[in-house]
């Protein structure tokens, strides 16, 4: 159902996919906006290994919660900074590319714990984070991205 990567000897193991997903802080998710257009948003994530899936949050209305609606298929990108080979004034990037389906999630446990860890993710603190949930949990739209296929690809920008 979904293409292999044509430029395979680029390709990144599962295992490095997933260390960018642990360990990047922000990525692009694509999906069918308003009359067909492609609508990009970038924004912060959190990657659950254990339930294979992006967690993020938004608005409960909105463009994104929308276009979710009318189709759950999605896109997610995001990429490493990179590093620099001595002598060498390029940069070689790893990006991961995957796609799912996202889930508007309604369970009121499951956003609290997720929100959570995403904030965790991001606050300083974890006294920032309970200031936080305590004053805007009930407005989160907790948002699941369930991987359905992922891929990797290391490149030279030379």
């Amino acid at each position: 159902m979904f293409r292999e990567m044509r430029r395979f000897k680029q390709q990144v193991s599962a295992e490095e996919c997933k260390k960018v997903l642990r360990e990047e802080a922000r990525g692009v998710m694509s999906m069918i906006g308003d009359n067909g257009y492609p609508y990009g948003i970038p924004l912060d994530f959190y990657y659950d290994e254990e339930d294979n899936a992006i967690y993020f949050h938004a608005a409960k209305e909105g463009h994104k919660i929308d276009a979710i609606k009318a189709c759950d298929k999605v896109c997610f990108t995001t990429w490493n900074t990179g590093f620099q080979k001595d002598g060498d004034w390029a940069w070689n990037v790893t990006s991961v590319v995957l796609f799912g389906k996202a889930e508007l999630v309604e369970d009121r446990e499951l956003t609290s714990v997720k929100t959570r860890a995403l904030a965790e993710k991001y606050y300083p603190t974890k006294e920032e984070v309970d200031v936080e949930m305590a004053n805007d949990i009930d407005r989160v739209q907790l948002i699941a991205i369930h991987i359905e296929h992922m891929t990797g690809k290391l490149v030279n920008e030379k």
